[in-house]
C-alpha cells in the first residue's frame, strides 16, 4: 500500500522560508515522478512543482525561482524547500506520486503566510 507522508507546514510571515517533505513508502520511489500541489480555499488544486524520477524539476511560473524541488531516492523523500513566500502562497500542499500510470496523494499540510 502506497503512503505519502507530508510534514513541514506552518505559520509563516511573508518573505520568510518553510520547508515540506513527504515520505513515501509502499512504492518503487526511484520510478516515481514526484510533485508538489496546492490548492487554497475557494480555488482549484494547482500544480507547484514536479522532479521526475530522472531527477529533472519544473516549476509553476508562479513559484519559479523561490521554491526548490529536490529528491533523495535513498530516503525515499521529496522535499520543497519554499523562500521569498507571499499570502498568495497560503494554501494546504499536497504530495504527489505517480508510476506505472497511477497517482497518489498524501492527506496535505496547510501553510499560512501572514502579511
Amino acid at each position: 500500500q502506497v503512503q505519502l507522508v507530508e510534514s513541514g507546514g506552518g505559520l509563516v510571515q511573508a518573505g520568510g522560508s518553510l520547508r515540506l517533505s513527504c515520505a513515501a513508502s509502499g512504492t518503487r520511489f526511484d520510478l516515481s515522478n514526484m510533485g508538489w500541489f496546492r490548492q487554497a480555499p475557494g480555488k482549484q488544486r494547482e500544480l507547484v512543482a514536479m522532479i521526475a524520477s530522472g531527477g529533472s524539476p519544473n516549476y509553476a511560473d508562479s513559484v519559479k525561482g523561490r521554491f526548490i524541488v529536490f529528491r533523495e531516492n535513498a530516503k525515499n523523500t521529496v522535499s520543497l524547500q519554499m523562500n521569498s513566500l507571499k499570502p498568495e502562497d497560503t494554501a494546504v500542499y499536497y504530495c504527489n506520486s505517480r508510476v506505472w500510470g497511477v497517482n497518489y496523494w498524501g492527506k496535505g499540510t496547510l501553510v499560512t503566510v501572514s502579511s
